[in-house]
């Protein structure tokens, strides 16, 4: 062989091997893409779910302030049966009065 032919096969070689190196490389770049996209949709789902779901951890806060008006509510009930009791206690002693 001479040199000429050495290097067109040499040449060939080197052509086909950047070839398959493109080839390679735009494939691993589309997947790459295709991934980010189905990234980009699994956190717009998750910011969807968190926005979703937030008003559940809201409702922690919402019980603690419902206890606390429960406790009140007992307190002003049982104020308000006491002044019950006082008033039909006046009213059965003016009763008794007349």
């Amino acid at each position: 062989m001479d040199s000429l032919t050495i290097w067109t096969w040499s040449l060939v070689v080197g052509v086909v091997v950047i070839l398959v190196v493109a080839l390679l490389l735009i494939l691993i770049v589309r997947a790459a893409n295709r991934i980010d996209a189905h990234a980009k949709d699994i956190w717009l789902a998750g910011k969807g779910i968190a926005a979703n779901t937030v008003s559940i951890w809201m409702l922690q806060d919402t019980n603690i302030v419902a206890s606390d008006i429960l406790k009140t509510a007992g307190v002003i009930a049982g104020e308000a049966e006491a002044i019950n009791g006082k008033l039909d206690g006046l009213g059965q002693a003016i009763l008794k009065a007349r």
